[in-house]
């Protein structure tokens, strides 16, 4: 029997604009913003950098919460919580049918201009440290070193009994052997590749358990309502102490765990720069805040 998959959301061509169709609107950056930002990044040589969704919607991948194009507005689906996926096998089962249906077309998205200007700015020393809430392993694919992903990565499947860590390209292919009957590639994308799907599709998709000690199978993603690791947010803490300044480019700094790092950074009197087409939590801390696509004012600056 073939599944064909139903999904519900909002009308929209994926492959039709496919990288900018997840931007939200915005003007054209302006002359003074690009003499802004190129002053910022001449004047300081430790700079701490904070991603967010913002900076991956230009590889084609969604945020959340943009007005019209961020999932929210777009989709019924809502990400799991924590709490559901270790309580119930249902849910666990759900969420891997779904992940299962998106990942193809989430792990082919490609570094854009922004991820690519990191890495080559990486080299020239300027960047102190880099952190991403993204769990999408782009800044990786555009051969940047030293990044913290903060939120983990959808690249990798850990066992939440035992130190089992393992490939989620890998876990793709033992889905695929348990599941020969689920043909469902999705057309709809979601920032964590957890698309949506109707219920009765999941009903019957088998998950494996850890092949080392039988625990439950998690992707290596900090989900809504659980915490990042106190030690990777200590070690954080320290960079942005080692820093002299802290750029935050296409984040609204809505969570916490992001914003964390700007209140630091303020209380230390450092310089923050933020760059992001709509409002952010930490505007009224900024040195200066620029409204702009962080694709397009980026390429811009010569370093």
């Amino acid at each position: 029997m073939k599944i064909k998959n139903v999904l519900i959301t909002k009308p929209l061509n994926f492959f039709h604009n496919r990288y900018f169709q997840f931007v939200p609107k915005h003007d054209p950056c302006s002359a003074d913003s690009v003499s802004l930002l190129k002053n910022f990044v001449d004047k300081y040589t430790k700079i701490f950098v904070l991603t967010g969704a913002g900076v991956s919607t230009e590889s084609g991948l969604p945020d959340y919460r943009s007005k019209d194009v961020g999932l929210y507005d777009r989709s019924p689906n809502r990400p799991v919580l924590y709490k559901d996926f270790v309580s119930s096998p249902a849910v666990r089962k759900r969420y891997w049918a779904r992940n299962f249906a998106g990942w193809k077309l989430f792990s082919s998205a490609r570094p854009n201009e922004v991820h690519k200007f990191l890495a080559q700015w990486e080299k020239t020393g300027n960047i102190s440290w880099l952190v991403t809430q993204n769990v999408d392993r782009l800044h990786h694919k555009a051969g940047t070193k030293n990044v913290t992903e903060l939120h983990g990565t959808s690249y990798l499947v850990k066992c939440l009994n035992c130190p089992n860590l393992f490939s989620r390209n890998l876990f793709q292919l033992t889905l695929r052997d348990l599941n020969p009957n689920f043909h469902v590639e999705s057309t709809e994308i979601a920032p964590d590749a957890d698309v949506h799907l109707d219920p009765a599709l999941t009903e019957s998709f088998n998950v494996p358990s850890c092949d080392k000690c039988g625990g439950i199978l998690k992707p290596d993603v900090v989900f809504f309502g659980e915490n990042v690791p106190k030690e990777k947010v200590f070690n954080l803490y320290k960079k942005v102490e080692e820093s002299d300044a802290i750029l935050v480019l296409g984040s609204s700094l809505e969570v916490f765990s992001g914003y964390r790092f700007v209140l630091a950074a303020s209380e230390s009197k450092k310089c923050i720069g933020i760059v992001n087409i709509g409002p952010t939590r930490a505007d009224k801390l900024a040195t200066f805040k620029i409204t702009a696509r962080c694709g397009e004012i980026l390429p811009k600056i010569t370093i």
